[in-house]
């Protein structure tokens, strides 16, 4: 037992490696594991007691343990054995497929990623962009829904800023979850994202596998407290009008939920913006009549660049103003026949988020410049007879002052030759009378 025992270098070398991994593995790594998330969960405890509604157990769950859940849930496994049977494949590749699904749906929140980074981010990129405005907003009639309630935030798509912006403006009140489609699912874009509790969505999917994986997922989110952000019209607008909205996710949330256990609170978001970064994509797209946006990385890297380079010689002008009203809060559990009409509910919150979509001065001005064309007297006039008639709406005076409004609307069009001056009257650019109509379709609803 104690003769020495004589082995090459190399099998030395071999075996130490192997105690060195078995070491970490058993002992060093689950000991940084164990640090480092009692360390976030005492964060977490800190933070809680500033955010208005705490960041949920569920959320903080890991996403392996999700995953896990929401594959071996009884609804999914039994879609599994169908959509083996359907298809004719074997039940152990039918259920990884489902795993596959499960793991692209499944967010992997991050309370630093989101507090930290995140959060600082969209605050200085809403900022460094717009002139943002909060609207319509009541603090009491928030801050009374049922603190066990799930909040939903229903809102309009004008922009891929509608993230950024309602992510700077809620930071206080809760970590939002947002449906992302396809277009994030980019390295290394997707996992920014899913650390900030995003997940993804197919939304032209057809498999019923997937659906049932998708549908699942929303249901324990819903049922475990989760806050989410959701947009009904299922993507951008094309034209700036608001459309119709869509039953799948709404469908997913109420399907059922057992409202004596937990309340389902809707609250309604309305958005708006003196220029949409993405509009002449999103107009031209409608124009195909087709959903293919022309947006190449190149061309958002060039205009990235451009707008640099702008800040750098200071030129960079901001592009105007942004503003987000919310609504009255909309609560399941005071309305129990909605659970069972989903189109009714998806119209009666379409109506409530159009309610409170804000009235900024591009659009109002682009409203009234395609009614006709007008001396500066004129639209001022005009502006101010609009206003009186929008008095239910939310509208946004820039310094109290119509004059000044009306010269911020025709600034934002003018700079970008949308529209032009013969003399004293102003005119409608006829090559970029579709632009126009984008800005003057978001308010368009109101009058």
């Amino acid at each position: 037992m104690n003769n020495p025992v004589t082995i090459p270098l190399w099998a030395f070398l071999l075996i130490l490696g192997f105690a060195a991994i078995t070491f970490a593995s058993h002992f060093l790594f689950p000991s940084v594991r164990w640090f480092f998330r009692h360390r976030m969960e005492r964060a977490v405890t800190r933070l809680n007691t500033r955010l208005e509604r705490p960041i949920e157990p569920f959320r903080l769950l890991r996403r392996y343990d999700l995953i896990q859940r929401l594959i071996y849930d009884p609804e999914v496994t039994q879609a599994i054995v169908d959509h083996a049977r359907e298809t004719g494949v074997r039940e152990d590749v039918a259920f990884e497929r489902a795993r596959r699904y499960a793991r692209e749906i499944v967010p992997s929140f991050s309370a630093f990623a989101y507090f930290g980074w995140g959060v600082r981010g969209a605050r200085f990129l809403s900022k460094a962009l717009y002139r943002v405005r909060l609207g319509h907003h009541d603090p009491k009639e928030l801050a009374g829904i049922d603190g066990e309630a799930t909040v939903v935030f229903v809102m309009n798509h004008r922009s891929n800023m509608d993230y950024v912006l309602v992510t700077h403006l809620a930071a206080d009140r809760s970590a939002l979850s947002y449906a992302v489609g396809e277009w994030a699912q980019v390295w290394p874009l997707a996992q920014l994202i899913r650390s900030m509790g995003a997940y993804f969505i197919r939304r032209k999917s057809r498999d019923a596998l997937y659906r049932k994986v998708l549908r699942q997922y929303v249901r324990m989110a819903t049922q475990g407290g989760v806050t989410q952000a959701i947009f009904p019209e299922g993507g951008l607008s094309l034209d700036g009008a608001l459309a119709p909205a869509k039953l799948g996710l709404l469908t997913y949330m109420m399907d059922g939920h057992d409202l004596d256990a937990r309340d389902v609170v809707f609250v309604p978001v309305g958005l708006n913006y003196d220029r949409v970064l993405e509009d002449t994509v999103l107009v031209g797209a409608a124009k195909s009549g087709g959903r293919r946006f022309n947006a190449k990385i190149a061309h958002v890297t060039r205009a990235l660049f451009k707008q640099i380079w702008l800040r750098i010689r200071g030129k960079f002008h901001r592009f105007g103003y942004a503003a987000v009203s919310f609504g009255a809060p909309l609560s399941l559990r005071a309305h129990p026949d909605l659970i069972d009409d989903p189109q009714g509910l998806a119209d009666r919150l379409m109506k409530d988020v159009g309610a409170v979509v804000p009235v900024l001065p591009v659009p109002l001005v682009a409203h009234l410049l395609l009614a006709q064309d007008q001396t500066r007297t004129a639209l001022e006039a005009a502006f101010e007879t609009a206003l009186k008639g929008l008095e239910s709406s939310h509208a946004h005076l820039p310094r109290g002052d119509i004059p000044y409004a009306v010269e911020v609307g025709l600034r934002g069009l003018e700079e970008r030759g949308l529209i032009e001056k013969h003399g004293e009257i102003y005119l409608v650019n006829k090559e970029s009378r579709d632009l126009v109509e984008f800005y003057a379709n978001s308010i368009r609803h109101l009058f």
